[in-house]
């Protein structure tokens, strides 16, 4: 979609990219002298937005409200702290690391977008937020589950601070939005303590074939509804070092599943 450009377009006909929330988490952080509460998000995830043709906006957790949807096209419930397993009914684990006003602010968020049917794309703990908030509930610290550290390696941070990514394949059921976008099989980076248990509404997609692991859910009732539990955004945008998902397909889907919901929205189609 186009428009005629304002004052910064001087008349030019501007290309109007899709704007795509990106929820973020208040954590205190260093700006030079300054150690400060602040609202944070890897840069990473606002390039993966960018590269797949998306306009970026930053959905902090200080006073929300639904009113942020109304401009929005799409919206990813980013990464993050551990969701409250009371939630799900059920104590935290020693090693559960929470974040209730998160919770509280991207739970409203969530319903209130999948009413909409705005696109929705959970990434990692976006996944599992997605998960709870159908019904589901979650594994709360795998290697208790698992016996292994696969899904988050035992490792110190790279020397750019970055995570200690494990790796391991995925494979998706055939019919699904996951398996047309992604295909039948890739190779994701990993970086989770806890993952899917039971997906409650929402319909399990993919797995890691080591251990069984649910690592996509979906809602196939919705036009664009899918949580993944890799990190796809650091393919696109986290440098040389991060192992790759191949490319910026989901965020490429989503921009597109986007757009569409724009000019419905707008009454162009």
């Amino acid at each position: 979609m186009k428009r005629p450009g304002g004052a910064l377009g001087a008349g030019r006909l501007v290309e109007v990219r899709p704007l795509i929330g990106l929820t973020t988490y208040a954590e205190r952080a260093r700006f030079g002298v300054q150690d400060t509460l602040s609202a944070v998000l890897p840069l990473a995830y606002v390039r993966a937005v960018h590269a797949a043709g998306g306009r970026a906006v930053l959905v902090t957790p200080d006073d929300p409200d639904v009113d942020v949807l109304d401009s929005l096209d799409g919206i990813v419930f980013t990464g993050g702290a551990d969701v409250d397993p009371a939630r799900y009914g059920e104590q935290p684990h020693p090693a559960t690391y929470l974040s209730p006003d998160r919770d509280a602010a991207e739970m409203m968020l969530l319903g209130t977008a999948l009413e909409a049917d705005l696109p929705v794309l959970g990434i990692c703990r976006g996944a599992q937020l997605m998960a709870v908030a159908a019904g589901g509930r979650l594994h709360q610290h795998l290697p208790d589950v698992l016996g292994h550290h696969n899904h988050r390696p035992d490792a110190e941070p790279d020397r750019d601070r970055r995570p200690a990514y494990g790796e391991h394949r995925v494979t998706l059921a055939a019919g699904t939005l996951a398996h047309k976008i992604l295909g039948a099989e890739l190779t994701v980076n990993s970086f989770h303590h806890q993952g899917v248990a039971d997906p409650g509404r929402l319909t399990a997609t993919g797995w890691c074939p080591d251990d069984e692991l649910i690592e996509v859910v979906e809602d196939p009732a919705r036009t664009f509804t899918i949580g993944v539990q890799w990190h796809p955004e650091d393919a696109a945008g986290g440098g040389a070092a991060a192992p790759t998902t191949g490319d910026c397909r989901l965020f490429a889907a989503l921009v597109e599943a986007a757009r569409e919901y724009r000019s419905r929205r707008l009454g162009t189609v």
